[in-house]
């Protein structure tokens, strides 16, 4: 048996976990939580860092613990596309900033005006959002102008455990400087805007040695040295798919469920067709040269703004007066730009029904479930375009991550995409991050074998659509209309 920690940094939370990984076993279970606070400055939304960090190191030192003071390996996932600025002495320049920040309002015509949105998606396969790497470097062609260096988060926690510095390409892949045909920068896109990817460390491949824990780190931990860092699928998302629970040769969709949502199908090779790109589908980099095409979903961000905004009521009760509430009553685009910043969620859902001519969800339960079917609505619209885009039939679909713990949210997606649904496991991220760590010593051999692995040792969940999609079908109809 080997001890590995995945440092799993979400939008809301951080976790670090210890997986223990043997010839026919995974056990994981979790040695730290923490929480993931932005915070509102002057200049705008920062992620508090050296708090994540703070939380990083206190969880290593639990991990140890755990482990008798050992571990065979550390990796770190995250969430994608933000990054920190480094001067010509490694320091830290200012906290990163925040995806949600207002800085790229606007950005995104700019650099249209100098690359086509179409030429721009044929050359890196990457959707529309806002916060897109790249419309984060154009609005902070100041601040670049002063740092040697810029590491997206994952790799920036890295080199502060190691010393080390490198780019992860499954993160890269984010943002929207990766052509995903040659798994290599896009220097043309780069140079045509004006970036200069010589900010960026050398890309490194999910697998490859990140370095060792520094020794001012094994002494804060308590950690027996050498601990070498392994460079996982530092996505979360890429490391949530790697866990993905598929059997071999099955036709399958995933939907990785936590703040976002992120629905699509793995791939061999990018689809970057003008209609892919008008459907807003994102190809970015998975392990073992596989392509994630998927598009972006608000996600339980929605329901968690509104908890937020309640009080932080009990969600049990909540889910079971959302299970009692008429469904499809009223839906929204859960994708729309208007539910991307935080505060005044409830609000903000009840005038979109109010203006769209729907009923207007007044208490929490209805609230809630108007969040749920509209997330299982926009489930559904997802799986159905990737499969008609990539041509690749599904015959069933995985979900994994947080939203496996909401099961009428998994139920209400197997009947909107009349297909199973398969939950589980919840913490995919975290065991992504494992197994790519225990395939670097040895211990597991390519993604199915991995897959398989966690399909013996994990909890899974099984849901039936129940009815026919005709409700569904209308609603998504509806919803088109507006």
């Amino acid at each position: 048996m080997k001890s590995y920690a995945a440092v799993d940094l979400g939008a809301s939370s951080g976790r670090v976990m210890v997986g223990r990984v043997g010839p026919d076993s995974l056990e994981l279970a979790e040695a730290h939580r923490f929480v993931n606070r932005p915070v509102r400055v002057p200049e705008g939304l920062r992620w508090d860092v050296l708090s994540l960090y703070a939380g990083v190191l206190d969880g290593l030192k639990t991990a140890g613990a755990h482990c008798g003071g050992g571990l065979d390996s550390v990796g770190i996932d995250s969430w994608a596309v933000d990054y920190g600025l480094l001067d010509a002495d490694g320091a830290l320049l200012g906290n990163p900033v925040h995806y949600r920040d207002s800085r790229t309002e606007g950005v995104a015509e700019k650099v249209w005006a100098t690359v086509p949105a179409e030429e721009l998606y044929a050359a890196t396969g990457l959707q529309y959002a806002p916060f897109n790497t790249l419309y984060q470097l154009t609005a902070a062609k100041e601040q670049l102008a002063a740092a040697q260096r810029l590491l997206l988060i994952p790799d920036l926690l890295t080199y502060w455990l190691t010393g080390e510095q490198g780019t992860e390409l499954t993160n890269a892949s984010t943002t929207q400087l990766i052509d995903p045909r040659t798994r290599a920068w896009s220097y043309d896109i780069a140079s045509r805007l004006g970036i200069d990817l010589g900010l960026f460390a050398p890309l490194r491949q999910p697998g490859d040695p990140a370095g060792a824990l520094r020794p001012e780190v094994l002494e804060e931990t308590g950690l027996r040295g050498p601990v070498p860092v392994t460079t996982v699928g530092s996505h979360d998302t890429a490391s949530a798919v790697a866990a993905v629970p598929a059997a071999a040769g099955e036709r399958f969709a995933y939907i990785c469920t936590g703040t976002w949502s992120l629905a699509g199908l793995e791939l061999d090779t990018p689809v970057l067709t003008e209609e892919s790109r008008a459907a807003n589908f994102t190809n970015e980099l998975g392990l073992d040269g596989t392509v994630r095409y998927l598009r972006n979903i608000m996600g339980l961000w929605l329901l968690q703004e509104c908890v937020r905004a309640w009080g932080e009521p009990e969600l049990g009760a909540l889910l079971l007066d959302a299970a009692k509430a008429p469904a499809l009553r009223s839906v929204v685009e859960a994708s729309d730009p208007v539910f991307l910043a935080p505060g005044r969620m409830p609000e903000r859902i009840a005038e979109a029904c109010r203006a769209s001519g729907q009923p207007v969800p007044e208490t929490p339960g209805e609230i809630t479930r108007c969040i749920l079917d509209s997330l299982a609505l926009a489930h559904r619209k997802a799986v159905a375009d990737a499969r008609r885009l990539a041509g690749q039939e599904v015959d069933v679909v995985h979900v994994v991550g947080g939203g496996t713990r909401n099961a009428l949210l998994c139920q209400l997606t197997a009947d909107a995409c009349g297909l199973p649904v398969v939950a589980g496991p919840t913490e995919a991220a975290a065991l992504g991050n494992v197994l790519v760590q225990a395939r670097a010593h040895g211990l597991v051999g390519d993604l199915a074998d991995g897959r398989r692995l966690l399909t013996r040792t994990q909890p899974l969940t099984r849901y039936e659509p129940q009815g026919d999609t005709a409700p569904w079908r209308a609603a998504e109809a509806r919803l088109a209309t507006r």
